[in-house]
């Protein structure tokens, strides 16, 4: 057995000896969900136990984020680790006995269980402090929607809490319990949301040649949106247009006068997705046109793509190979198109996000969602591993 081996068991055994109380930890954040921007309750619990561990404890930071601060020895070199907080407006059908005490709030991406590794990590850390340099852990609000990253970032998350590198984890469904999965590169896709309203000429069912119908064009647009990857996007650029909402009309006999479309946008690369704005906005202009109607468009630009730094991915990639073994590391096959606000913090500052499976399950914002609590501990050792092999 080698010194890294022998190394990497130390962490996971320190850790085995604490991991029951972390696994409650993550109970009692599942039983009390907390919305984006809401986390005060979660924010307190983790502030808490930052400060009973030893860390300098930052509170409300992108306002009700944490920052837990670790330093050790004389070194210059600096990481961050980050976790998410906020939970899913979903109502729970889990029937577990630790479920969500409020109606229609849900940790049903897993969330409490990031949070749970992170401080898994801190725990390990505080109590060992075998590394040289400092750590910085920021536990993030409002991931789902809201873009807690993007509002840390603008609060200068990284000029108050320098870091040299900074990573972050998703639990993922349907990969082996414990594996973990990397790429660098364009990993997730960046998303937008369009909100369109086309107004028409409301009339009778019975004489359409009266009215403006919004809801034939609508109709219409839907099925020239999907031309627009088809046709526009070259074949070896991922892109997507999905067309989520249509609403428009009371009854069967009344034609309305207008329908309000929701479209989301997805793409893995600046050019595509500027490509996909254009093209959107001249085909739903154009078709509502065409049968005499208009339409107001707004665009809202979201998450960007998130791109994994090549060396830092690398890094990572070979710490995890270590812990697990070559078997239980591979690269992510191709990539995501659900997007992820760590990508704010990943344009300022190198570094990687993976990916950790849970096993077979309900897949995320599912409201029949189980977090997998075994890979609490092997994401605390990876996370403590990766800060001690960084900061020698």
């Amino acid at each position: 057995m080698s010194e890294k081996t022998i190394k990497m068991d130390k962490i996971r055994s320190h850790i085995d000896g604490f991991v029951s109380e972390m696994v409650e930890i993550r109970h009692d954040i599942h039983a009390h969900p907390e919305l984006a921007f809401e986390e005060k309750r979660t924010s307190e619990l983790v502030a808490n136990l930052l400060a009973e561990w030893g860390f300098e404890v930052t509170r409300g930071f992108g306002k009700t984020g944490v920052i837990g601060t670790l330093r050790a020895g004389d070194g210059k070199k600096s990481i961050g680790l980050r976790a998410d907080m906020d939970a899913l407006p979903i109502h729970e059908e889990t029937n577990l006995p630790y479920a969500s005490k409020y109606a229609g709030k849900m940790h049903a991406c897993g969330h409490d269980g990031h949070t749970t590794i992170l401080l898994t990590a801190a725990r390990y850390l505080a109590e060992t402090k075998n590394f040289n340099g400092t750590v910085h852990l920021i536990f993030q609000p409002a991931e789902e929607n809201f873009g807690g990253g993007l509002t840390m970032v603008k609060e200068g998350l990284f000029e108050k809490f320098p870091c040299d590198v900074v990573y972050g984890l998703h639990n993922w469904p349907g990969i082996a319990t414990g594996t973990v999965q990397v790429r660098s590169g364009p990993t997730m896709a960046s998303v937008d949301t369009v909100y369109v309203t086309l107004t028409g000429k409301g009339g009778h069912g019975a004489q359409p040649h009266t009215t403006v119908d919004p809801i034939v064009a609508g109709a219409s647009i839907v099925m020239g949106l999907q031309t627009i990857v088809s046709r526009n996007v070259p074949p070896v650029e991922p892109a997507v247009i999905t067309t989520g909402l249509f609403q428009g009309g009371t009854i069967s006999n009344v034609i309305p006068g207008t329908v309000k479309m929701e479209l989301t946008v997805r793409s893995l690369s600046q050019k595509v997705r500027k490509l996909l704005e254009e093209r959107i906005r001249t085909l739903i202009n154009d078709q509502a046109a065409s049968f005499n109607a208009s339409a107001e468009i707004r665009y809202e630009r979201g998450y960007p793509v998130l791109v994994n730094s090549e060396k830092e991915t690398a890094f990572v990639e070979e710490i995890a190979q270590q812990l697990l073994g070559k078997k239980q590391v591979s690269r992510v096959p191709e990539p995501v198109m659900g997007s992820e606000d760590f990508s704010y913090m990943l344009e300022k500052c190198p570094g990687s996000y993976l990916f950790m499976g849970t096993g077979e399950g309900a897949d995320v914002h599912n409201p029949g969602y189980v977090f997998n609590d075994e890979i609490i501990p092997i994401g605390g050792s990876l996370w403590g591993a990766l800060v001690e092999a960084y900061l020698r």
